[in-house]
């Protein structure tokens, strides 16, 4: 009988080793033909200078059989199709899928999810193929446009979509409200006009809630302020955070969705992530400008604890928390903490800047060291 592995087992074993044992433990209980060869093969850093490759992973996860990379989440925005209403109301139209798809969330460690996709987005668009993704869509729109989303669950399970703004009751995708809970092979329609403004978040609310949730049912949901409502300095803010401007365009954005897996069903995470993959910043760095404004769209959607959080190193930044706001509801900080389902926007500049590998990772350290961790790589 195959021992599972805990997360304290998992935190006695040296830096190099952890994912690698993972691999060996969780693959054969999801993937017992798969074999983790990087173990015969792995060598302890001989150069001082590579000190925190001792913190990672060996090898990499297959993306072309996740059918995603962490590295295209970071920008895949998912604007739906857009038309303009007889009133003058833009409405944009999404079609979601609820599948269930085995993921690869570090070298050799499978995990059987629960996932969200959307033929819209450019991964999908193939035809008579959904690609489903953890976490799911980044849908984005603008506030005050008419959302309308058509959701079909193709999985095993009861599920739905419950979305962080305001909307009528009806629409709140919770059990008995509504159209409820939407059963394997059936649909449901979503509709509301997107407000407030700001970095939000949509995920299952059928029950129990922490398994839909942390079986990876979620993605971020983002709604542009509109510049026309505001004026002065509000007007060129809003503008820079709308993706129909040319002043959007000056900023370089992101998003990162904080997530954990618990891959021995023991109610604790083993590993944890940005944007799902285990150590994926730092097997492939995030490549910036130094003279270009970073705003990073974060959201927190672990489960099993009650914080995540974000620090990055030798640099200062300000946050906005649930980014409904113009004007920072932090300045000049390096750690913020959200709890399960708070979100905001970093916005960070690393103008004048050496080039190189800046770190970036949740600052509790068991999270860093089972996923959490990544670099920044600053270019002239």
């Amino acid at each position: 009988m195959t021992k599972k592995l805990s997360r304290k087992e998992a935190l006695k074993l040296s830096s190099v080793g952890v994912a690698l044992f993972l691999g060996s433990k969780i693959n054969s209980l999801f993937n017992p033909s798969e074999t983790v060869s990087a173990l015969e093969s792995s060598d302890p850093p001989h150069d001082k200078h590579d000190a925190h490759t001792g913190l990672g992973t060996v090898g990499e996860v297959n993306h072309e059989f996740n059918e995603f990379n962490p590295s295209n989440i970071l920008y895949d925005w998912d604007y739906g199709n857009v038309s303009t209403l007889e009133n003058g109301q833009t409405l944009r139209e999404y079609k979601i899928l609820a599948i269930d798809k085995e993921i690869e969330i570090a070298p050799g460690v499978y995990f059987p999810a629960w996932i969200y996709g959307s033929p819209t987005s450019p991964e999908s668009r193939v035809a008579g193929h959904i690609v489903g993704r953890v976490p799911g869509p980044s849908l984005r729109c603008i506030e005050g446009d008419l959302i309308r989303i058509t959701f079909t669950n193709g999985g095993s399970h009861p599920h739905t979509i419950h979305f962080h703004g305001i909307h009528s009751a009806f629409m709140d995708g919770v059990p008995g409200v509504g159209a409820g809970i939407i059963f394997p092979g059936e649909s449901t329609v979503y509709e509301f006009t997107a407000a407030p403004f700001g970095s939000h978040l949509y995920h299952c609310h059928a029950l129990p809630l922490k398994r839909h949730i942390h079986k990876g049912l979620y993605g971020a949901f983002v709604i542009d302020p509109d510049p026309e409502k505001y004026t002065g300095e509000e007007r060129a803010i809003a503008a820079s955070r709308n993706h129909t401007y040319p002043e959007n365009k000056e900023v370089n954005e992101m998003v990162m969705v904080m997530n954990g897996f618990d891959t021995n069903f023991d109610g604790g995470n083993e590993i944890y992530a940005v944007n799902s993959i285990a150590f994926a910043y730092m097997n492939n760095p995030i490549k910036i400008k130094r003279d270009q404004l970073q705003r990073i769209y974060i959201s927190n959607l672990t489960e099993f604890d009650p914080i995540n959080s974000i620090h990055i190193h030798a640099n200062f930044f300000n946050y906005y928390d649930h980014g409904t706001t113009l004007q920072p509801t932090s300045k000049i900080v390096d750690t913020i903490m959200q709890c399960q389902a708070q979100r905001g926007i970093v916005e960070i500049s690393f103008k004048d800047f050496e080039p190189g590998k800046y770190m970036f990772h949740a600052h509790q350290s068991e999270f860093a060291e089972l996923g959490w961790m990544g670099f920044f790589e600053v270019e002239k």
